[in-house]
């Protein structure tokens, strides 16, 4: 009986990480693709004077990857905080161990570069006269 309830706890955290996950992947794209929007001229003047569309792919995926790794850094500390709160309260022994740290960054990573690529991709995609004259 501990096992199953053990399990189903265990499914119902791994659902709302995963949707927590989702949205905040979603948030990035976003925000990403309104970066886009506001940059389009500087992309234009970057790719007129010899950025290569793979140049400004990369530093579109680049910002994407530090909004997720700075919420990652973020979403850990507070885990750290609630971890030792919940120890201290309830008396249960919490452990956080460095590999769940990295794990927890690495998916923040992947997250940044999954749902960052799209507007990476349309923003190094984006003709340089056409971008000059959007205003």
């Amino acid at each position: 009986m501990s096992e199953q309830s053990s399990k189903t706890l265990s499914l119902l955290l791994a659902s709302a990480a995963a949707i927590s996950l989702l949205v905040g992947g979603i948030g990035i794209m976003n925000i990403m693709l309104v970066s886009v929007t506001e940059r389009t001229r500087e992309i234009g003047i970057r790719r007129a004077i010899g950025a290569r569309g793979s140049q400004v792919l990369l530093q579109f995926l680049i910002e994407a990857i530090t909004l997720a790794v700075l919420g990652g850094a973020i979403g850990v500390a507070l885990g750290i905080a609630a971890s030792a709160v919940v120890s201290s309260k309830a008396k249960l022994p919490v452990h956080v161990t460095p590999a769940s740290i990295l794990l927890a960054f690495g998916f923040s990573a992947a997250i940044g570069i999954f749902f960052g690529f799209y507007p990476a991709r349309k923003a190094s995609n984006l003709d340089p006269i056409e971008a000059l004259r959007y205003e």
